[in-house]
């Protein structure tokens, strides 16, 4: 599929909304990728003209989510994966870099957003130990209950749970971290939990770019404090190091270090021990 206009392009799939932009199109655009209406690409750009280093922000988040599920699957042995809220798919997918190290990996993707299911199974066309689904991280049941998530996630043994990106376009009034103490509730002991979110660490480009994330056709992104993040990981034990900058945890040899945005993006990951 190729990005198009709202009055013309490639085929939409039912129920996607173009007269607002999506979180997963506007974050494609600002990626590089091409998987975007003009609504979308709207939004992108006042977050680009607000920061220019956004695109370098959404580009951290990605490498930090790598990072995580080489350590679940490589060094802890996990071996089933639910990212929720995943978006579009790009380089170096969650489920390419677990097969890379566990071919029998089983990961499902989940997102409310109906493009991604339409571009996520073409991506995964034979299926056997990947899917996606349209389903609502406010909606535990929806992601539990849905058929391939029961194929593919065995309930009894320990998985990992991605929630990537997601959190910071909940509004503080939604209760982001009783959303995520809810979902949980689901999750067999022995699970681990990553989470990352837009950070106000004093930074003025923080409060910048939340203005343009408000008042640039997306509506949503919180930027929060590391106290406002905590209450995210009640419940979990936090491996090392901690809730700290996103290219501080675990940096590889391909991890930024001198990002512009280093005060701008934190995450953790947690396991729930009981």
């Amino acid at each position: 599929m190729r990005g198009a206009d709202d009055d013309g392009g490639w085929p939409r799939p039912p129920g996607a909304a173009l007269d607002r932009p999506s979180i997963a199109r506007v974050y494609d655009y600002v990626l590089g990728g091409k998987e975007n209406f003009d609504v979308d690409r709207r939004a992108g750009n006042a977050l680009l003209n607000a920061v220019p280093e956004s695109t370098v922000l959404a580009q951290d988040n990605r490498s930090l989510l790598r990072r995580v599920v080489r350590y679940l699957v490589a060094d802890i042995g996990i071996k089933q994966i639910l990212d929720i809220g995943s978006g579009l798919p790009s380089e170096g997918n969650v489920h390419e870099v677990a097969h890379a190290l566990d071919p029998a990996a089983h990961v499902v993707y989940v997102d409310k957003d109906p493009v991604v299911l339409a571009h996520g199974r073409a991506l995964l066309s034979s299926g056997e130990v990947s899917a996606v689904i349209t389903a609502d991280l406010t909606d535990p049941d929806s992601i539990f209950g849905d058929p391939e998530t029961g194929r593919l996630i065995d309930p009894e043994q320990p998985s990992a749970v991605l929630i990537s990106g997601v959190l910071h376009h909940f509004p503080d009034e939604a209760d982001p971290a009783g959303i995520v103490a809810r979902l949980v509730e689901r999750l067999p002991a022995g699970t681990y939990v990553f989470i990352s979110n837009f950070l106000d660490d004093d930074e003025p480009r923080a409060r910048t770019l939340e203005r343009a994330f408000l008042d640039g056709g997306l509506g949503t992104g919180r930027f929060r404090t590391w106290a406002e993040m905590r209450p995210f990981y009640a419940g979990l034990e936090l491996v090392e190091p901690g809730l700290v900058y996103a290219n501080d945890w675990r940096p590889d040899a391909d991890t930024p270090t001198d990002s512009p945005v280093h005060t701008l993006l934190a995450g953790a990951v947690g396991i729930k021990r009981s």
